[in-house]
Protein backbone atom coordinates (compact mmCIF):
# COMPACT_ATOMS: atom_id res chain seq x y z
CA UNK A 1 0.00 0.00 0.00
CA UNK A 2 1.48 3.39 -0.95
CA UNK A 3 2.31 5.83 1.81
CA UNK A 4 -0.05 8.79 2.08
CA UNK A 5 1.75 12.05 1.50
CA UNK A 6 0.85 15.21 3.32
CA UNK A 7 1.78 18.82 2.72
CA UNK A 8 4.61 19.96 4.95
CA UNK A 9 5.62 23.00 6.96
CA UNK A 10 9.12 24.06 7.92
CA UNK A 11 9.65 24.34 11.64
CA UNK A 12 12.49 25.09 14.06
CA UNK A 13 13.13 26.62 17.47
CA UNK A 14 13.89 30.29 17.98
CA UNK A 15 17.54 30.54 19.00
CA UNK A 16 17.08 33.21 21.68
CA UNK A 17 13.74 32.23 23.26
CA UNK A 18 13.36 28.57 22.33
CA UNK A 19 9.83 29.01 20.98
CA UNK A 20 8.62 26.77 18.17
CA UNK A 21 8.56 28.75 14.92
CA UNK A 22 7.37 28.14 11.35
CA UNK A 23 8.16 29.65 7.94
CA UNK A 24 5.39 31.99 6.75
CA UNK A 25 4.48 33.10 3.22
CA UNK A 26 7.00 35.97 3.33
CA UNK A 27 9.82 33.60 4.31
CA UNK A 28 9.96 34.89 7.87
CA UNK A 29 9.68 32.91 11.08
CA UNK A 30 6.32 33.03 12.90
CA UNK A 31 5.22 31.52 16.19
CA UNK A 32 1.69 31.08 14.81
CA UNK A 33 1.16 27.70 13.11
CA UNK A 34 -1.89 29.05 11.26
CA UNK A 35 0.45 31.46 9.42
CA UNK A 36 2.84 28.72 8.27
CA UNK A 37 3.17 27.88 4.58
CA UNK A 38 1.90 24.42 3.62
CA UNK A 39 4.36 23.17 1.02
CA UNK A 40 2.92 20.69 -1.44
CA UNK A 41 5.68 21.09 -4.04
CA UNK A 42 8.88 19.23 -3.12
CA UNK A 43 11.17 21.63 -5.00
CA UNK A 44 9.65 24.68 -3.28
CA UNK A 45 10.01 22.93 0.08
CA UNK A 46 13.69 22.12 -0.54
CA UNK A 47 14.42 25.69 -1.66
CA UNK A 48 12.73 27.12 1.45
CA UNK A 49 14.62 24.65 3.67
CA UNK A 50 17.93 25.72 2.10
CA UNK A 51 17.08 29.40 2.64
CA UNK A 52 16.09 28.75 6.26
CA UNK A 53 19.28 26.80 6.95
CA UNK A 54 21.36 29.69 5.62
CA UNK A 55 20.38 31.75 8.71
CA UNK A 56 21.72 29.77 11.72
CA UNK A 57 21.81 33.00 13.74
CA UNK A 58 18.00 32.96 14.11
CA UNK A 59 16.84 29.37 14.67
CA UNK A 60 18.04 25.85 15.47
CA UNK A 61 16.74 22.39 14.63
CA UNK A 62 15.20 23.22 11.25
CA UNK A 63 13.15 20.46 9.61
CA UNK A 64 10.06 19.82 7.51
CA UNK A 65 7.12 17.97 9.01
CA UNK A 66 3.82 16.57 7.74
CA UNK A 67 0.64 18.55 8.25
CA UNK A 68 -2.93 18.17 7.13
CA UNK A 69 -4.97 21.01 5.70
CA UNK A 70 -7.75 21.95 8.12
CA UNK A 71 -11.21 22.88 6.75
CA UNK A 72 -10.23 26.56 6.84
CA UNK A 73 -7.01 25.81 4.92
CA UNK A 74 -4.54 26.24 7.76
CA UNK A 75 -1.94 23.65 8.79
CA UNK A 76 -3.04 21.00 11.27
CA UNK A 77 -0.53 18.56 12.83
CA UNK A 78 -0.91 14.91 11.88
CA UNK A 79 1.58 13.63 14.46
CA UNK A 80 1.36 13.92 18.23
CA UNK A 81 4.85 15.41 18.50
CA UNK A 82 3.97 18.39 16.32
CA UNK A 83 0.65 18.91 18.05
CA UNK A 84 2.50 18.94 21.37
CA UNK A 85 5.17 21.35 20.08
CA UNK A 86 2.52 23.74 18.71
CA UNK A 87 0.99 24.11 22.17
CA UNK A 88 4.19 25.46 23.70
CA UNK A 89 6.30 24.51 26.71
CA UNK A 90 5.01 21.66 28.84
CA UNK A 91 6.65 22.40 32.17
CA UNK A 92 4.01 24.91 33.38
CA UNK A 93 1.27 27.13 31.99
CA UNK A 94 2.87 30.15 30.36
CA UNK A 95 3.04 31.68 26.93
CA UNK A 96 0.69 30.00 24.47
CA UNK A 97 -0.61 27.59 27.12
CA UNK A 98 -2.17 30.40 29.17
CA UNK A 99 -4.73 31.01 26.44
CA UNK A 100 -5.58 27.36 25.79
Amino acid sequence: MPRTTHPQVITANDLMEGDVVYIDAAGHWTRDLTQAVLFEDRDALLAALAAAQSRPDLVVGIYATDMARSPDGTPQPVHFRESFRAKGPSNYAHGKQETV
